[in-house]
């Protein structure tokens, strides 16, 4: 399918009022509280942080860290638990109405992400999206979760060419791109119409507002 409209979402701050994947952490962390003593093998890597500045190689630490070993039914267990929390109050109305919007004007609608497959791709499908991309986890071969990236951190640079491999492909009419923070402006230099959410500094791109209220989530 090529031509039409290609609407592209951030998730983080941007559809939800705050990051996802720490409270994904720590939610079943609290749950599961003897999990605290794996944590200290991502220690190293967080402390290279500092020198390295390398984000994935922290991220796939924690969740290997908090999350690793978990089975698929468990985590399939907290996801829904999770998204049960999130969706009904942790969403911005506008970006619903905005996603709505996009796909009554018949755009095909993209959700990118740095946050992780475990569960982006859920949110992504019960908001009405037609593809997601995002960071991928690493499982073991007993189908229990390794946590370490699969792939590279969906974020800054890796965000753009992700993009810009589906902007190839699908050779859409138009682009509207909406994010929230530095690292989204690389990939909405691609679009035609850019928007910044709740930018707490100027930035070269139209600037929009969304207050944090609960939401409900179109039938």
């Amino acid at each position: 399918m090529s031509g039409g409209g290609l609407a592209v979402f951030d998730l983080d701050g941007t559809i939800t009022r705050s990051d996802t994947l720490a409270p994904y952490l720590w939610g079943y962390l609290w749950r599961r509280p003897w999990r605290a003593l794996r944590g200290i093998a991502g220690l190293p890597t967080a402390l290279r942080y500092p020198f390295t500045h390398d984000r994935g190689a922290v991220k796939g630490a924690a969740v290997h860290a908090i999350l690793g070993g978990a089975s698929r039914e468990s985590l399939d267990r907290w996801s829904d638990r999770f998204l049960s929390r999130l969706l009904p109050h942790g969403l911005f109305q506008e970006a619903l109405a905005a996603i709505e919007e996009h796909r009554k004007a018949g755009d095909r609608l993209l959700l990118m992400s740095a946050s992780t497959d475990i569960y982006v791709p859920r949110i992504g499908k019960l908001l009405g999206f037609d593809e997601v991309i995002c960071t991928q986890v690493r499982w073991r071969d007993d189908g229990r979760l390794d946590g370490h990236l699969a792939s590279l951190n969906c974020r800054g640079e890796e965000k753009l060419r992700c993009l810009a491999a589906v902007v190839a492909r699908e050779q859409p009419d138009r682009i509207y791109a909406y994010g929230n923070s530095s690292s989204d402006l690389a990939h909405m230099k691609l679009a035609h119409e850019a928007f910044m959410i709740n930018a707490s500094s100027p930035a070269p791109v139209k600037s929009l507002r969304w207050q944090q209220r609960a939401v409900t989530l179109p039938s």
